[in-house]
C-alpha cells in the first residue's frame, strides 16, 4: 500500500536536494542561510512523521514535538530578517528556449496535462484497489501524477540529466521565496482560530449586536465576515472555519433554518472574493507577479478588485433570495 506519508518524504527529499545545491552556488550572497532554510523545512517532513505517530500512538518510530516547534521558529527567523536570497539560474539561453519551444510546439503541454489525467486515474479508477492509503488516494494521485509528469517532460524534451529539472525548480524556489510556505501557515492559522475558539467569541459578538431575525443583516455580516477575514488571513479556508462557527452554522443555518449546502458554499465563494484583493494570499497574488517580473508587484490585486467587489455582492444577493 503506497501511503500518503511516503509523498511527504518525498517533498522534504526534493528541499534537501536544492538545498544542498543552494550551498553550493557562490553566485547568491546568501547561500548558508537559503540552503538552511528549505534544507530544514525538507527535514520537518520526515520529523513530522514521528510527531504524528506519538501523538496517535500509532506505534512504529515516534519523535517529540519540541525540536518540530523550534525548527519552525528558526524558519520564521531567517524569512523574516530577510536571509532567504537568490542565485544566478543554471539554465539555457533564451535563443536556445525559443528554438526548443518551436521544436516541441504543443508537445511543451503534455507534461502540464499528465497532472491530472493520473490524479483522476488514481481517485477514480484506483481508489478502490488496495493500492493506496485509504481515503488518500487523491492526494497521493496528484503526487504520483507529478512525479509521471518529470519522467514524461524529461522523454519529450529529451532531457537525460535529472540535475536540469532540479536546478530549474530551484531557480523558481528563490523565486518564490518563503511566500511560498504562506498558504500552508495561514490555513493551520484558520485551524488554531477555531481551536482558541476565534469563531464562538466572535458569534457571540455578533448576536449580542444582531437583532433578532433578522435574516438579511445576518446573511451580509455572514458574507462581509468571510470577505474581510480572508483579507486579513489571506485564505478562505482558514476564514471558513471561523465564520462559520460565528455565524454560518448558528445563525442562519439553525435559527434561521438555511440550507446547508447553499449557505456554506455561497459564503465559502464570499471569502474567494477576499482572496483576490489581499496580499497575504501570496500564492495568487504576490508569487505571479515575482515570476512574471511586473513593475507593480500589487498588479495583480488591482486588477483583480473589480471582479471581486461584484461577485461578493452577487454572493450576499444570491444567498438572501436562495438559500432559505
Amino acid at each position: 500500500m503506497i501511503k500518503v506519508e511516503w509523498l511527504y518524504w518525498l517533498v522534504g527529499l526534493v528541499f534537501v536536494v536544492m538545498a544542498v545545491q543552494m550551498a553550493a552556488d557562490r553566485s547568491n550572497p546568501k547561500r548558508w542561510t537559503s540552503a538552511a532554510f528549505w534544507g530544514l523545512l525538507g527535514l520537518t517532513f520526515p520529523y513530522g512523521t514521528g510527531v504524528a505517530n506519538g501523538e496517535a500512538h500509532n506505534g512504529g518510530w515516534t519523535l517529540p514535538a519540541e525540536p518540530l516547534g523550534v525548527a519552525v521558529l528558526v524558519l520564521i527567523v531567517l524569512a523574516g530578517f530577510n536571509f532567504l536570497g537568490k542565485g544566478v539560474p543554471v539554465t539555457t539561453t533564451a535563443e536556445q528556449r525559443e528554438a526548443s519551444a518551436a521544436r516541441l510546439g504543443s508537445r511543451i503541454f503534455i507534461p502540464a496535462l499528465t497532472i491530472p489525467v493520473v490524479a483522476i486515474v488514481c481517485a477514480s479508477v484506483l481508489d478502490d484497489s488496495g493500492l493506496f492509503e485509504t481515503g488518500k488516494a487523491t492526494l497521493i494521485g496528484l503526487g504520483v501524477g507529478c512525479v509521471v509528469a518529470l519522467v514524461v517532460a524529461m522523454l519529450v524534451t529529451g532531457e537525460k540529466k535529472l540535475s536540469v529539472p532540479l536546478h530549474s525548480g530551484r531557480s523558481m524556489l528563490e523565486a518564490m521565496g518563503s511566500a511560498l510556505l504562506l498558504p500552508q501557515l495561514l490555513a493551520v492559522l484558520g485551524s488554531i482560530f477555531a481551536l482558541a475558539g476565534v469563531g464562538t467569541q466572535v458569534g457571540k459578538i455578533v448576536d449580542a449586536v444582531l437583532p433578532d431575525n433578522s435574516k438579511y443583516l445576518a446573511v451580509i455580516v455572514y458574507c462581509v465576515g468571510m470577505f474581510l477575514f480572508t483579507v486579513i488571513m489571506g485564505n478562505a479556508f482558514a476564514a471558513f472555519p471561523v465564520m462559520t462557527a460565528a455565524i454560518g452554522w448558528p445563525v442562519l443555518i439553525q435559527q434561521m433554518h438555511g440550507n446547508e449546502a447553499a449557505v456554506l458554499a455561497i459564503g465559502m465563494l464570499a471569502g474567494f472574493a477576499g482572496t483576490l484583493c489581499t496580499p497575504m494570499a501570496a500564492n495568487f497574488n504576490i508569487v505571479p507577479a515575482t515570476l512574471l517580473e511586473l513593475k507593480d508587484q500589487y498588479g495583480p490585486i488591482k486588477a483583480q478588485i473589480p471582479t471581486a467587489l461584484p461577485l461578493l455582492l452577487c454572493c450576499t444577493v444570491i444567498m438572501a433570495v436562495f438559500a432559505f
